[in-house]
């Protein structure tokens, strides 16, 4: 597939760019909500800070963040390994496993000594509030301590376009480097006499630079160029072409409707609870207000003054004789129904945020069973948006890290195609669903054991062990080929047998 033009390309642009406006009023409100200092990056913010005054979404958006982080790759543990693909034999897999079981290992220590963590709970930010996040990989310099260079890329600056089937295949990102900046990155860059006479005049005045990366047959196209309406010429400006064999932008999202591209965030869901709380506040704070200072009446005698009357404590307000001064005002009625409905709105909030599933448990230990029991209602909260994150985030991730280390020589060129090496995720959420299949299978052998000699036989002792090892995630190193029957006895809490 041929690069796109500049008219192409300006053309994919004008077209992200009318598709994002239908949702940029609901990003504005969101944030104006969830993340007030960043609402106005959208435009003019619809709640300013001081005009916020309710911190319950706020609160719940940073905890959700937290927690997605800690369930989809903690920064203290392995939460991917290289395992040997399905089209290997038995004796290629054995050969294979300590091999990539040390590429996992250079993987994860790149990771660890990169950004990555800190870049990716900022995009978990965006996500929850806004539905739709972006986190820029790029490759880092030789000699850098790590291989890797994450950056948070904030929605505002993000345009997408997708493709039939709801995948993102157009990516967008609009800046604003000055003209001199843009020089500097792109000296070999052909301009037109226009665009260098501005360049020389007005350096430091801001342009619009777009980097475009596009899907193709062969892997992604990607163009930095200026839209004609920026640059007013009749075309784009292309200022540098390149190819990539995985994307560089990684856009994920945390839910996505029929026929939509952007996604939609647990605080759109939760939006009319936050409205409504936020509304509650400040009415409750304007109660307060009149109960502390009160609603006066004066009568107008011509000695009371009502601009120079001061309510401090142990003030004298003059009257005239046998005048009234000054009365209070009895008000209605109470507002304590407001506490009810505000206890009400934030237990919603925190409900659909999540934060009463995921969040740190307040009170005495949990037993074993409520472990368990919190372990399963949180599989079932995050399946669906566990499979969409690692098929948009986590797998195109590990893609692009092994590509790049791959092409340095840090770890052995091998395809991670499923067939012959494959990608297994050591999630939290995995680990979970990995532990019941283990305690199905630890029924079944202690069922196998009751039954006695006639069914003993029947089981490949060996192949349970390495099975139990994978989904347990112990080290390749750890089992060896004979005697595997003792490693299976431990594994069922029992001993063997002579």
């Amino acid at each position: 597939m041929s690069a796109p033009s500049p008219a192409t390309l300006d053309h994919l642009f004008a077209e992200a760019s009318r598709r994002r406006k239908s949702w940029e009023p609901l990003w504005q409100e969101c944030f104006a909500y969830a993340a007030p200092v960043r609402a106005g990056r959208l435009g003019e913010a619809v709640r300013t800070q001081d005009e916020l005054f309710d911190g319950t979404a706020c609160d719940a958006t940073e905890q959700l963040a937290a927690s997605l982080l800690a369930e989809l790759a903690p920064p203290w543990s392995r939460w991917f390994e290289l395992t040997p693909g399905t089209d290997l034999d038995e004796a290629t897999r054995a050969a294979l496993a300590p091999e990539l079981e040390r590429a996992t290992r250079v993987i994860e220590g790149h990771f660890a000594r990169s950004n990555l963590y800190v870049e990716l709970h900022q995009c978990l930010l965006d996500l929850v509030t806004a539905g739709t996040a972006t986190l820029l990989f790029r490759e880092a310099p030789l000699g850098a301590p790590s291989a890797f260079r994450f950056t948070a890329v904030p929605v505002t600056e993000m345009f997408v376009l997708g493709d039939a089937d709801g995948r993102i295949t157009r990516q967008f990102r609009r800046t604003s480097p000055s003209w001199g900046q843009l020089r500097e990155r792109f000296p070999a860059a052909e301009l037109p006499p226009e665009l260098m006479a501005r360049m020389e005049e007005e350096p430091e005045r801001p342009a619009e630079l777009v980097e475009a990366v596009l899907a193709a047959e062969d892997g992604w196209h990607y163009a930095a160029f200026i839209p004609a309406r920026s640059a007013g010429l009749p075309t784009a400006v292309v200022l540098a072409r390149g190819r990539f064999a995985h994307s560089p932008f990684l856009t994920f999202r945390w839910l996505k409707a029929a026929g939509e591209t952007y996604g939609r965030s647990p605080v759109m869901t939760a939006l009319p609870d936050i409205r409504t709380a936020n509304k509650v506040v400040e009415l409750i704070l304007q109660n307060a207000s009149i109960a502390v200072t009160g609603i006066w009446l004066a009568e107008d005698d011509g000695v009371l003054n009502p601009a120079n009357i001061d309510l401090s404590p142990g003030s004298i307000i003059p009257k005239a004789p046998g005048s009234a001064g000054l009365t209070p005002l009895e008000t209605p009625g109470r507002f304590d129904v407001s506490e009810l409905v505000l206890s009400d709105l934030r237990a919603r909030i925190r409900h659909a945020l999540l934060v009463d599933r995921l969040g740190p448990v307040d009170g005495p230990r949990m037993t074993a069973t409520e472990v368990l029991e919190r372990s399963a209602e949180m599989a079932r909260l995050l399946g669906a948006i566990y499979g969409r994150l690692e098929g948009e985030l986590l797998r195109p991730l590990l893609d692009r890290a092994v590509h790049i280390l791959r092409r340095r020589g840090a770890i052995p060129d091998l395809p991670v195609d499923g067939h012959t090496v494959e990608v297994a995720f050591r999630t939290p959420l995995a680990r979970e669903q990995a532990r019941q299949d283990v305690r199905n299978v630890l029924l079944w052998l202690e069922t196998v054991e009751r039954l006695g000699e006639v069914a003993r036989p029947l089981v490949e002792v060996g192949a349970a062990v390495r099975w139990l090892a994978e989904r347990l995630g112990v080290p390749a190193e750890f089992v060896r080929d004979g005697n595997p029957l003792t490693l299976l006895a431990q594994a069922v809490g029992r001993e063997e047998r002579p």
